[in-house]
């Protein structure tokens, strides 16, 4: 991909490789203090990142991506990457499927002396990110009506 000094160079690595790469106008994420725009020029910045949602704006389009926390490196050559476990686009969220998840987690998490300590933990960030997905498909899908 070509460099664009009036654009920002956006990599979103996850344990599976890159899912996403482009170019972008702006990068909004979830840092650990607040949410960050990131825009062209910014400074050098590496933060810890919360579980939420990523904006990208390029142009007039937007996409909005779920992710369940990690860190992002914006480094001087406008180069911004999100170091995450897990990020998924918010249309290809299904919905169905977190449901279920957040269900069986909660199933689970009822019955928590049954569970040994990894077990609960593993339980637990199920239903966090089933969360996160429910929250931000809803939210997505009020706006693109």
């Amino acid at each position: 991909m070509e460099k664009n000094s009036l654009k920002l160079e956006l990599k979103i690595i996850t344990p599976n490789g890159t899912t996403h790469f482009c170019q972008a106008d702006m990068v909004v994420a979830p840092a650990y203090n607040g949410m960050v725009g990131i825009l062209p020029h910014h400074i050098p910045l590496f933060t810890r990142l919360q579980p939420g949602e990523v904006k990208i704006k390029t142009g007039n389009k937007e996409e909005y991506f779920a992710v369940t926390g990690g860190f992002m490196d914006v480094n001087p050559e406008g180069i911004v990457t999100i170091l995450t476990d897990s990020a998924e686009r918010s249309e290809e969220i299904d919905e169905k499927a977190a449901i279920e998840a957040k269900a069986k987690a909660e199933r689970l998490l009822k019955e928590r002396e049954k569970l040994s300590e990894k077990e609960f933990a593993m339980t637990e960030a199920s239903l966090r990110k089933a969360l996160l997905e429910l929250k931000i498909a809803k939210k997505r899908k009020v706006k693109l009506v």
